[in-house]
């Protein structure tokens, strides 16, 4: 019988170091409140938002046009001008997507 309480004892202290365990990790862990800060600022600027569109846009017009052949090039020079625009282009739409820029509109 003594064994038994000892047990019961046991597993109860091991059982309530858990809960206070998972009562720390809860109490931790951020809360969902609200959407994160950065969609907070976006969201009261909506005029930034249609500049940054209005952005991306002329940007992909102008690598549309970049991207065609010209016709004084060789496929060789053309296959090498198309990787660097498009290196070019995904580094210009990553910086317009993060706002770097914002400072100067």
């Amino acid at each position: 019988m003594q064994s038994m309480a000892k047990k019961v004892m046991i597993y109860s202290m091991v059982g309530l170091m858990q809960v206070g365990l998972f009562a720390t990790v809860v109490e931790a862990s951020p809360r969902g409140e609200g959407p994160p800060q950065y969609e907070q600022q976006r969201d009261h600027h909506p005029e930034w938002e249609r500049e940054r569109n209005h952005r991306i846009h002329e940007e992909n017009i102008r690598h549309e046009r970049e991207m065609k052949r010209r016709p004084f090039e060789s496929r060789r020079e053309w296959r090498e001008r198309q990787r660097h625009e498009n290196e070019r282009h995904e580094r210009e739409i990553h910086r317009i997507m993060e706002h770097r820029d914002w400072h100067r509109w």
